[in-house]
Protein backbone atom coordinates (compact mmCIF):
# COMPACT_ATOMS: atom_id res chain seq x y z
CA UNK A 1 0.00 0.00 0.00
CA UNK A 2 0.75 3.19 -0.69
CA UNK A 3 0.70 5.28 2.71
CA UNK A 4 0.62 8.94 1.17
CA UNK A 5 -2.26 7.98 -1.91
CA UNK A 6 -5.64 8.36 -1.04
CA UNK A 7 -8.96 7.14 -2.68
CA UNK A 8 -12.06 9.08 -2.16
CA UNK A 9 -15.25 8.08 -2.66
CA UNK A 10 -18.74 10.82 -2.68
CA UNK A 11 -21.91 9.53 -2.16
CA UNK A 12 -23.90 7.35 -5.37
CA UNK A 13 -27.09 7.18 -5.99
CA UNK A 14 -29.95 5.03 -7.86
CA UNK A 15 -32.03 1.92 -8.40
CA UNK A 16 -31.21 -1.25 -9.17
CA UNK A 17 -30.94 -1.29 -12.61
CA UNK A 18 -28.70 2.14 -12.46
CA UNK A 19 -26.30 2.28 -9.68
CA UNK A 20 -23.31 5.31 -9.92
CA UNK A 21 -20.92 6.14 -7.63
CA UNK A 22 -18.14 8.84 -8.20
CA UNK A 23 -14.62 9.13 -6.93
CA UNK A 24 -10.79 10.88 -7.23
CA UNK A 25 -7.47 8.58 -6.42
CA UNK A 26 -4.51 10.92 -5.28
CA UNK A 27 -1.11 10.70 -5.12
CA UNK A 28 -0.74 12.14 -2.11
CA UNK A 29 -3.03 14.36 -0.56
CA UNK A 30 -2.99 16.98 2.37
CA UNK A 31 -4.03 16.49 5.73
CA UNK A 32 -7.92 18.40 5.35
CA UNK A 33 -9.32 17.35 8.61
CA UNK A 34 -11.32 20.87 8.83
CA UNK A 35 -10.42 23.21 12.25
CA UNK A 36 -13.59 24.63 13.02
CA UNK A 37 -11.84 28.62 13.60
CA UNK A 38 -13.02 32.33 13.53
CA UNK A 39 -9.09 32.71 12.40
CA UNK A 40 -8.84 34.12 9.02
CA UNK A 41 -5.56 32.75 8.68
CA UNK A 42 -6.91 29.26 10.08
CA UNK A 43 -9.48 28.67 7.59
CA UNK A 44 -7.02 30.34 4.34
CA UNK A 45 -4.36 27.29 4.99
CA UNK A 46 -7.45 25.07 5.14
CA UNK A 47 -8.64 26.20 1.97
CA UNK A 48 -5.90 25.83 0.38
CA UNK A 49 -5.15 22.39 0.95
CA UNK A 50 -8.31 21.36 -0.65
CA UNK A 51 -6.80 22.86 -3.55
CA UNK A 52 -3.03 21.44 -3.01
CA UNK A 53 -3.88 17.42 -4.79
CA UNK A 54 -1.85 15.40 -6.93
CA UNK A 55 -4.27 13.16 -8.83
CA UNK A 56 -3.57 9.57 -9.70
CA UNK A 57 -3.85 9.35 -13.44
CA UNK A 58 -5.03 6.33 -15.44
CA UNK A 59 -4.81 4.21 -12.33
CA UNK A 60 -6.74 1.00 -12.09
CA UNK A 61 -9.65 0.86 -9.49
CA UNK A 62 -12.71 -1.83 -8.60
CA UNK A 63 -15.41 -1.08 -6.99
CA UNK A 64 -16.92 -3.75 -4.30
CA UNK A 65 -20.57 -3.66 -3.88
CA UNK A 66 -22.40 -6.59 -1.88
CA UNK A 67 -21.56 -9.86 -3.97
CA UNK A 68 -20.25 -7.53 -7.61
CA UNK A 69 -16.74 -6.54 -8.71
CA UNK A 70 -16.51 -3.79 -11.40
CA UNK A 71 -13.43 -2.52 -12.67
CA UNK A 72 -12.77 0.73 -14.12
CA UNK A 73 -9.59 3.32 -14.77
CA UNK A 74 -9.23 6.69 -13.45
CA UNK A 75 -9.06 9.41 -16.28
CA UNK A 76 -6.70 12.38 -16.11
CA UNK A 77 -7.71 14.06 -13.29
CA UNK A 78 -7.84 11.13 -11.34
CA UNK A 79 -11.62 11.04 -11.55
CA UNK A 80 -13.15 7.76 -11.90
CA UNK A 81 -16.90 6.81 -11.98
CA UNK A 82 -18.50 3.83 -11.63
CA UNK A 83 -22.14 2.66 -13.28
CA UNK A 84 -23.60 -0.71 -13.07
CA UNK A 85 -26.63 -2.87 -12.62
CA UNK A 86 -27.02 -4.81 -9.16
CA UNK A 87 -27.28 -8.55 -9.66
CA UNK A 88 -29.71 -9.00 -6.89
CA UNK A 89 -32.51 -6.77 -5.71
CA UNK A 90 -31.11 -3.61 -3.40
CA UNK A 91 -33.51 -2.44 -0.97
CA UNK A 92 -34.05 1.18 -0.40
CA UNK A 93 -30.78 3.30 1.65
CA UNK A 94 -27.72 3.89 1.70
CA UNK A 95 -25.31 0.90 1.19
CA UNK A 96 -21.69 0.83 1.90
CA UNK A 97 -19.45 0.40 -1.00
CA UNK A 98 -15.84 -0.25 -1.45
CA UNK A 99 -12.55 1.33 -4.17
CA UNK A 100 -9.83 -0.43 -4.71
CA UNK A 101 -7.07 1.16 -6.43
CA UNK A 102 -4.06 -0.83 -7.71
CA UNK A 103 -1.35 -1.42 -9.55
CA UNK A 104 -0.66 -3.33 -13.24
CA UNK A 105 0.32 -6.37 -11.21
CA UNK A 106 -2.24 -6.24 -8.81
CA UNK A 107 -0.83 -5.25 -6.07
CA UNK A 108 -3.02 -2.92 -3.93
CA UNK A 109 -1.80 1.30 -3.61
CA UNK A 110 -4.91 2.56 -1.52
CA UNK A 111 -8.81 1.82 -0.68
CA UNK A 112 -11.80 4.03 0.11
CA UNK A 113 -14.70 3.63 1.63
CA UNK A 114 -18.08 5.15 -0.06
CA UNK A 115 -22.05 4.76 0.39
CA UNK A 116 -24.62 4.88 -2.48
CA UNK A 117 -28.05 5.87 -1.97
CA UNK A 118 -31.18 3.75 -3.33
CA UNK A 119 -34.40 5.77 -2.43
CA UNK A 120 -37.52 4.63 -1.61
CA UNK A 121 -40.08 4.52 -4.44
CA UNK A 122 -41.98 8.21 -3.19
CA UNK A 123 -43.91 10.48 -5.27
CA UNK A 124 -41.27 13.18 -4.83
CA UNK A 125 -37.77 13.99 -5.48
CA UNK A 126 -35.96 17.32 -5.72
CA UNK A 127 -33.01 18.68 -7.00
CA UNK A 128 -31.50 22.14 -5.28
CA UNK A 129 -28.71 24.04 -6.50
CA UNK A 130 -26.32 25.13 -3.75
CA UNK A 131 -24.81 28.28 -4.26
CA UNK A 132 -26.95 31.44 -4.07
CA UNK A 133 -30.06 28.93 -3.23
CA UNK A 134 -29.80 27.11 -0.31
CA UNK A 135 -26.46 28.97 1.04
CA UNK A 136 -25.33 32.30 1.09
CA UNK A 137 -22.30 32.39 -1.64
CA UNK A 138 -22.42 35.89 -3.55
CA UNK A 139 -21.49 33.50 -6.56
CA UNK A 140 -21.83 36.38 -9.13
CA UNK A 141 -19.18 38.78 -7.82
CA UNK A 142 -16.18 36.48 -7.40
CA UNK A 143 -15.00 38.73 -4.95
CA UNK A 144 -17.68 38.41 -2.73
CA UNK A 145 -17.69 34.57 -3.53
CA UNK A 146 -13.79 34.32 -2.40
CA UNK A 147 -14.82 36.39 0.66
CA UNK A 148 -17.09 34.00 1.81
CA UNK A 149 -14.63 30.94 1.23
CA UNK A 150 -12.04 31.93 2.76
CA UNK A 151 -13.00 34.01 5.61
CA UNK A 152 -15.69 31.27 7.02
CA UNK A 153 -15.68 27.84 7.08
CA UNK A 154 -18.67 25.17 6.96
CA UNK A 155 -19.94 26.10 10.68
CA UNK A 156 -20.12 29.70 10.31
CA UNK A 157 -21.15 29.29 6.89
CA UNK A 158 -24.90 30.95 6.21
CA UNK A 159 -27.97 29.34 4.60
CA UNK A 160 -30.56 31.09 3.68
CA UNK A 161 -33.22 31.61 6.74
CA UNK A 162 -36.51 29.14 6.62
CA UNK A 163 -34.47 27.02 3.67
CA UNK A 164 -33.52 23.91 6.12
CA UNK A 165 -37.44 24.05 7.15
CA UNK A 166 -38.61 24.11 3.57
CA UNK A 167 -36.14 20.89 2.54
CA UNK A 168 -36.86 19.33 5.66
CA UNK A 169 -40.81 19.36 5.09
CA UNK A 170 -40.17 18.64 1.60
CA UNK A 171 -38.02 15.38 2.57
CA UNK A 172 -41.21 14.23 4.39
CA UNK A 173 -44.14 15.21 1.77
CA UNK A 174 -46.37 12.63 0.89
CA UNK A 175 -44.32 10.19 2.79
CA UNK A 176 -42.92 9.34 6.19
CA UNK A 177 -39.42 9.48 8.29
CA UNK A 178 -38.54 6.33 7.39
CA UNK A 179 -38.88 6.62 3.92
CA UNK A 180 -37.67 10.10 2.72
CA UNK A 181 -37.92 11.67 -0.55
CA UNK A 182 -34.52 11.70 -1.89
CA UNK A 183 -32.41 15.10 -2.01
CA UNK A 184 -30.04 16.01 -4.86
CA UNK A 185 -27.53 19.01 -4.69
CA UNK A 186 -25.89 19.77 -7.72
CA UNK A 187 -24.04 22.83 -8.57
CA UNK A 188 -20.84 24.07 -10.38
CA UNK A 189 -18.27 24.11 -6.94
CA UNK A 190 -15.61 22.13 -7.34
CA UNK A 191 -15.36 18.16 -6.09
CA UNK A 192 -12.64 19.87 -3.71
CA UNK A 193 -15.32 21.41 -1.60
CA UNK A 194 -17.58 18.31 -1.27
CA UNK A 195 -16.65 17.58 2.57
CA UNK A 196 -16.29 21.62 2.54
CA UNK A 197 -20.57 21.34 1.68
CA UNK A 198 -21.24 17.65 3.23
CA UNK A 199 -20.53 19.72 6.46
CA UNK A 200 -22.33 22.98 6.00
CA UNK A 201 -25.30 21.17 4.79
CA UNK A 202 -24.96 18.67 7.99
CA UNK A 203 -24.69 21.72 10.52
CA UNK A 204 -27.50 23.69 9.02
CA UNK A 205 -29.91 20.90 9.27
CA UNK A 206 -30.49 20.53 5.41
CA UNK A 207 -31.56 17.16 4.56
CA UNK A 208 -29.17 14.36 3.59
CA UNK A 209 -28.77 13.62 -0.54
CA UNK A 210 -26.26 13.32 -3.38
CA UNK A 211 -24.02 15.43 -4.01
CA UNK A 212 -22.98 15.91 -7.73
CA UNK A 213 -20.19 18.67 -8.35
CA UNK A 214 -17.87 20.17 -11.11
CA UNK A 215 -14.14 18.76 -12.22
CA UNK A 216 -11.56 19.07 -9.76
CA UNK A 217 -9.01 22.07 -9.63
CA UNK A 218 -5.69 22.93 -8.52
CA UNK A 219 -4.99 25.33 -6.68
CA UNK A 220 -3.47 27.67 -8.93
CA UNK A 221 -7.35 27.99 -10.30
CA UNK A 222 -8.77 28.33 -6.77
CA UNK A 223 -9.57 32.01 -7.41
CA UNK A 224 -11.54 30.64 -10.94
CA UNK A 225 -13.93 28.26 -8.40
CA UNK A 226 -17.37 28.28 -9.36
CA UNK A 227 -17.25 30.15 -12.41
CA UNK A 228 -17.13 26.80 -14.78
CA UNK A 229 -19.40 23.76 -15.47
CA UNK A 230 -22.99 25.25 -16.33
CA UNK A 231 -23.07 22.99 -19.37
CA UNK A 232 -22.16 19.93 -17.34
CA UNK A 233 -24.75 20.72 -14.42
CA UNK A 234 -27.16 20.11 -16.92
CA UNK A 235 -25.83 17.12 -18.20
CA UNK A 236 -25.98 16.27 -14.66
CA UNK A 237 -29.52 17.24 -13.85
CA UNK A 238 -30.64 15.18 -16.69
CA UNK A 239 -28.90 11.93 -15.85
CA UNK A 240 -30.52 11.90 -12.11
CA UNK A 241 -34.19 12.38 -14.13
CA UNK A 242 -32.86 9.55 -16.84
CA UNK A 243 -31.81 7.33 -13.48
CA UNK A 244 -35.60 7.83 -11.71
CA UNK A 245 -38.03 8.34 -14.32
CA UNK A 246 -41.00 7.32 -12.23
CA UNK A 247 -40.94 10.31 -10.14
CA UNK A 248 -41.82 13.66 -9.80
CA UNK A 249 -39.01 16.26 -9.84
CA UNK A 250 -39.15 19.76 -8.00
CA UNK A 251 -35.91 22.03 -8.89
CA UNK A 252 -34.56 24.72 -6.91
CA UNK A 253 -31.91 27.05 -8.10
CA UNK A 254 -31.32 31.41 -8.43
CA UNK A 255 -31.15 33.54 -10.92
CA UNK A 256 -27.54 34.62 -10.17
CA UNK A 257 -26.27 32.57 -13.28
CA UNK A 258 -27.49 29.83 -15.35
CA UNK A 259 -30.15 28.39 -13.60
CA UNK A 260 -33.88 29.25 -15.09
CA UNK A 261 -32.33 28.63 -18.29
CA UNK A 262 -30.95 25.36 -17.93
CA UNK A 263 -33.96 24.30 -15.53
CA UNK A 264 -36.22 25.69 -18.44
CA UNK A 265 -34.37 23.58 -21.29
CA UNK A 266 -34.80 20.25 -19.00
CA UNK A 267 -38.64 20.92 -18.57
CA UNK A 268 -39.40 21.77 -22.46
CA UNK A 269 -37.41 17.67 -22.88
CA UNK A 270 -39.27 16.38 -19.27
CA UNK A 271 -43.01 18.12 -18.80
CA UNK A 272 -43.70 15.70 -17.55
CA UNK A 273 -41.43 14.37 -14.87
CA UNK A 274 -41.28 18.26 -13.35
CA UNK A 275 -43.95 18.93 -10.71
CA UNK A 276 -42.36 22.45 -9.66
CA UNK A 277 -39.59 24.94 -10.11
CA UNK A 278 -38.53 27.21 -7.70
CA UNK A 279 -36.17 30.16 -8.57
CA UNK A 280 -34.59 32.76 -5.73
CA UNK A 281 -34.78 36.02 -7.08
CA UNK A 282 -31.32 37.48 -6.30
CA UNK A 283 -30.56 39.25 -8.96
CA UNK A 284 -33.57 41.86 -9.09
CA UNK A 285 -31.72 43.48 -12.82
CA UNK A 286 -32.77 40.15 -14.38
CA UNK A 287 -35.96 40.05 -13.06
CA UNK A 288 -38.09 40.37 -16.35
CA UNK A 289 -35.48 37.64 -18.23
CA UNK A 290 -36.10 35.27 -15.22
CA UNK A 291 -39.71 35.57 -15.50
CA UNK A 292 -39.58 35.10 -19.19
CA UNK A 293 -38.23 31.64 -18.61
CA UNK A 294 -40.68 30.50 -15.53
CA UNK A 295 -43.43 31.58 -18.47
CA UNK A 296 -42.23 29.39 -20.89
CA UNK A 297 -42.32 26.50 -17.82
CA UNK A 298 -45.18 27.33 -17.01
CA UNK A 299 -46.79 26.75 -20.30
CA UNK A 300 -45.48 23.36 -19.89
CA UNK A 301 -48.03 23.35 -17.09
CA UNK A 302 -45.13 23.08 -14.68
CA UNK A 303 -45.52 25.04 -11.34
CA UNK A 304 -43.45 27.86 -10.57
CA UNK A 305 -42.32 30.49 -7.87
CA UNK A 306 -39.80 33.06 -7.86
CA UNK A 307 -39.16 33.97 -4.43
CA UNK A 308 -36.52 36.22 -2.19
CA UNK A 309 -37.49 34.45 0.92
CA UNK A 310 -37.93 30.87 1.84
CA UNK A 311 -41.40 32.05 3.15
CA UNK A 312 -42.51 32.67 0.41
CA UNK A 313 -41.63 29.37 -1.25
CA UNK A 314 -43.01 27.51 1.64
CA UNK A 315 -46.23 29.12 1.53
CA UNK A 316 -45.84 28.64 -2.72
CA UNK A 317 -45.36 24.58 -1.36
CA UNK A 318 -48.26 24.67 0.48
CA UNK A 319 -50.54 26.32 -1.56
CA UNK A 320 -49.56 23.62 -4.37
CA UNK A 321 -50.00 20.73 -2.32
CA UNK A 322 -46.26 19.58 -1.98
CA UNK A 323 -46.46 20.02 1.62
Amino acid sequence: MNKNASVKVYHGYGHKQNLVVYGHVFKQKSKTTQVYSNNLWVNIVHLFKLFILKPYPFVQVRLQFLNQTIYNKTEADGFFKFEWSAEQDVPAGWHEVKVEAFTDDGETIKTGDGKVYVPHITQYAFISDVDDTAMISHSATIGRRLRELFIKNPHTRKTFPQVASHYQQLALSHTDKSQPNPFFYVSSSEWNLYDYLIETFRFNKLPDGAFLLNQIKRWKDLFKTGKTGHEGKLLRVMRILDAFPNQKFVFFGDNSQQDPAIYAAIVEKYPKNIEAVYIRNIRPEKLKETEALLNKIEAQNVETCLFINSEEAIAHSKRIGLI
